[in-house]
This record gives structure tokens, sequence and C-alpha cells, in this order.
């Protein structure tokens, strides 16, 4: 049971991770976008 709490919060750790990569990269899009007009 303990196994399974702690791999929970690890997956929810690293989705955390991947939306704030995926939330940056995006932002750095709009950036390069706006910088290269």
């Amino acid at each position: 049971m303990k196994k399974l709490f702690s791999l929970g919060l690890l997956a929810l750790a690293g989705y955390v991770l991947y939306q704030q990569v995926e939330a940056s990269k995006a932002e750095q899009d709009l950036w390069s976008q706006a910088t290269s007009e």
C-alpha cells in the first residue's frame, strides 16, 4: 500500500514538472515568435 502511495506521489510530481516544462516551452515559442518579427 505504501509503495502504491509513493508511486502515485512520484507520478503526480512528474506530471506537475512536465506541465511546467510544457508551459515554459510554449512561452518560449511565443517570445521567439514575437521577437523574430
